[in-house]
């Protein structure tokens, strides 16, 4: 059997995983945006806007680059823009553990414009929320999810510490978002884009691109994109990531946040919705926040990492129930992890 063959076979275990929104590698035959940096389009050359290595990725007879396959340089390969609209209103439907309309209420009062956000003023004196059922807590993807959010030390420039217990926690949660209809249905697609041979690979490199640890701050390892994402975190007395409504809830509900004001509220009348939010969080500000509301873990896990996946660096563009949507991730670019894959930096829903 020829070397590449392995390879391929293998499930693409290069670290080829990722497409960079320098590069063609894993791109070409993707549609044009002009949100790119460079493009991987039979066109570009047209228009001289090509990556400077679109002839290796995608020139003609060019697939082999250097003698090995990257697996997905194809069109065949690549995720489109529509495949991305169409698989995230699947993942939408999937959703069977989102909350219902009389699962929560929210109370999002003052709608703050550009000049208010930044000013750090509480302008709704409730809470923003009025109710949740926290029975939605104590199905399985919600009780995994939860026992991870205590694991965590908030400010950056402090070593984290992980223990067997936090581990078995982190195994925990990926093997009940597995069990999901959701997540299987996002682990076929990307196998059928080569991006995995097989799904204990896509729950590896889930737990390496999430948990694994690297610096925000002074060399210790101090951050996660789990942590900063769906925990949050305090950097240079600001509150940075934090883009969870289950954990904000549970923080408002002991006092730990103060909301203070919306600048976006998304079109949705169910759930999941998007709220763009300011608050504080023991103090420290957060100027322009976003959540979804409602939706379920493994909803916005699958999501964010899809994203990372088809569109790191880049606006992600997707549906949920007809309503047009972005997603943003980066990649964190200052380390990766043992087996060379990188490691999520943030990701959010954007808000306008």
């Amino acid at each position: 059997m020829e070397p590449w063959i392995l390879l391929v076979g293998a499930g693409i275990a290069l670290g080829y995983l990722y497409t960079s929104p320098e590069s063609c590698e894993g791109r070409c035959g993707e549609p044009f945006s002009e949100e790119d940096e460079c493009h991987c389009h039979p066109e570009c050359r047209t228009h001289h806007s090509c990556c400077e290595d679109y002839e290796r990725h995608c020139g003609p007879g060019e697939r082999w680059g250097t003698g090995i396959w990257d697996g997905f340089s194809s069109s065949r390969d690549s995720i489109t823009e529509q495949e991305l609209l169409e698989l995230s209103e699947q993942l939408y439907l999937l959703d069977h553990n989102k909350a219902r309309p009389g699962d929560i209420a929210i109370n999002p009062q003052h709608l703050a414009g550009p000049d208010e956000t930044g000013d750090k003023q509480d302008r709704s004196p409730q809470p923003l929320y009025k109710y949740v059922n926290e029975a939605l807590f104590s199905k399985p993807t919600y009780a995994s999810f939860i026992k991870l959010l205590d694991n965590y030390q908030r400010a950056t420039g402090r070593e984290e510490e992980v223990t067997a217990e936090e581990l078995r926690e982190q195994d925990r949660f990926l093997q009940e978002v597995m069990k999901t209809e959701l997540m299987k249905k996002l682990f076929v697609f990307l196998q059928g884009k080569n991006r995995y041979g097989s799904e204990p690979e896509f729950v590896q490199d889930l737990k390496e691109m999430w948990f694994g640890l690297y610096s925000r701050g002074d060399g210790e390892r101090d951050s996660s994109g789990f942590e900063h994402v769906f925990s949050g975190e305090v950097k240079k007395g600001k509150v940075s990531g934090f883009h969870n409504w289950i954990r904000f809830y549970l923080l408002e509900k002991q006092g730990g946040v103060n909301y203070f004001s919306h600048n976006f509220n998304g079109p949705w009348d169910t759930y999941p919705d998007v709220l763009g939010l300011q608050f504080s969080w023991d103090g420290f500000y957060k100027e322009v926040g976003s959540a979804f509301i409602g939706c379920s873990p493994e909803f916005e896990f699958g999501l964010y990492s899809l994203c990372f996946l088809a569109r790191p660096g880049r606006a992600c563009h997707l549906s949920l129930g007809g309503h047009r949507l972005s997603v943003q991730t980066y990649p964190w670019t200052k380390s990766t992890s043992s087996s060379g894959r990188r490691f999520i930096a943030t990701a959010y829903v954007m808000s306008p």
